[in-house]
């Protein structure tokens, strides 16, 4: 990385936010979102890959936002590409969510939890930056609700599955367990990620220690995002703090995820 480089991220922060790149005419090129911004900015600018390459050579000038939590800075992110269609966003992927979860019926009857690509024509149950992120939850998943590692294609065997031998797995590897009850205990799995109807009013991580971010959903739908002073507890003050928002499929994708996160 060269010294230009080096002295353009030199005073940013290793915090969670969403960073904007300028060209020499002060034009917005692209915008990303990280949990580390520093760390994530030497990433692009050590990188080979073409676009890198080119971001690298067209530079000039880095703004930041710190916003504290994860989930506020990837709705913020998504709400300003659209805004403003920077170039080197719209040469990368359509969607920063790669691969999804999708549940189907095997020929058995048991309802298998299947990782893919994301296809714009099917509904997910969640979605992930990343094939090794899904896998990792999708182990997760498997395990607390003790299904079965060969019926979600983690665990290749033309018998019983690791988690039988380990006597969680109940047996759905080898026909001993009904489907029926099997697949309860994918449903319980899937109404965990189902958006609660109601108001509801996540309190996240602020962008300083004087306050805290509120994320607004009702009936189901994300209605938007904002902050407010760290000891506010009434939803009048939630309400007048929130920047309201048009649920889209990212927004719902993202809100998702992070109701996948505690598990």
């Amino acid at each position: 990385m060269d010294n230009n480089l080096k002295e353009l991220i030199k005073d940013i922060p290793n915090e969670v936010g969403v960073y904007f790149i300028y060209d020499s005419n002060n034009k917005l090129i692209y915008i990303g979102k990280s949990i580390h911004l520093k760390k994530r900015l030497i990433q692009h600018f050590k990188s080979a890959e073409y676009r890198e390459l080119k971001i690298q050579k067209e530079v000039s000038r880095i703004e930041y936002e710190l916003l504290g939590d994860e989930t506020i800075a990837l709705l913020h992110e998504s709400d300003l590409i659209k805004l403003h269609l920077p170039k080197y966003n719209r040469a990368g992927r359509k969607t920063k969510f790669a691969y999804g979860l999708y549940a189907q019926k095997n020929e058995d009857g048991y309802l298998q939890l299947i990782i893919d690509k994301v296809d714009p024509f099917k509904t997910e149950i969640t979605t992930f930056i990343s094939y090794a992120e899904a896998k990792d939850k999708l182990f997760t998943i498997t395990e607390k609700y003790a299904l079965c590692q060969k019926i979600n294609l983690l665990y290749k065997t033309t018998g019983s599955c690791f988690q039988y031998q380990l006597k969680v797995c109940h047996g759905a590897c080898l026909g001993k367990e009904e489907a029926e009850v099997y697949n309860d205990r994918v449903k319980d799995f899937i109404k965990t990620t189902e958006l609660p109807n109601g108001e509801i009013f996540l309190q996240v991580k602020g962008r300083n220690e004087a306050e805290k971010g509120i994320i607004y959903i009702k009936d189901g739908t994300y209605k938007g995002y904002g902050f407010c002073k760290k000891n506010a507890r009434s939803t009048a003050t939630f309400l007048k703090a929130i920047d309201l928002k048009t649920e889209n499929r990212d927004s719902r994708r993202i809100i998702r995820r992070h109701f996948m996160s505690s598990l």
